[in-house]
């Protein structure tokens, strides 16, 4: 594993950042109905596994805390995905923005199951 200074350094906050975004602007077509439902949801769930991430590395010191924070992230990522099944149920997306988005999130949770699977290698020197 590579020297880890800092949540930023982490490939998994980088994806989550990244497909954050992706998520923001795709949702930028949804109806305006939606605004503050469907749109809303989606972005905030998508936006708030990168914070989780960052807040359980701060949180390292304390492996439970860690773990608990991880946890919280990957339930967010989840979310993600049942409002992307939302999107492209209602014809919001296309089958192609669907299977690439869903699939980027896929990648992130299972990411997220390793890290919380092996916990001590990242409290070890916290």
């Amino acid at each position: 594993m590579a020297l880890i200074r800092s949540f930023r350094d982490l490939e998994v906050y980088r994806s989550a950042v990244r497909e954050a975004k992706k998520v923001f602007t795709v949702s930028k077509a949804f109806p305006r109905e939606e605004m503050y439902s469907l749109t809303d949801q989606i972005r905030k769930s998508s936006r708030a596994v990168g914070s989780m991430i960052a807040e359980a590395w701060a949180k390292r010191r304390y492996p439970a805390a860690f773990i608990a924070k991880l946890v919280d992230a990957l339930g967010e990522a989840m979310e993600t995905q049942s409002w992307l099944d939302h999107a492209i149920t209602c014809d919001y997306i296309t089958k192609e923005e669907y299977r690439a988005l869903d699939a980027a999130w896929q990648s992130i949770g299972g990411r997220l199951a390793k890290m919380i699977d092996r916990a001590d290698l990242f409290c070890r020197h916290a």
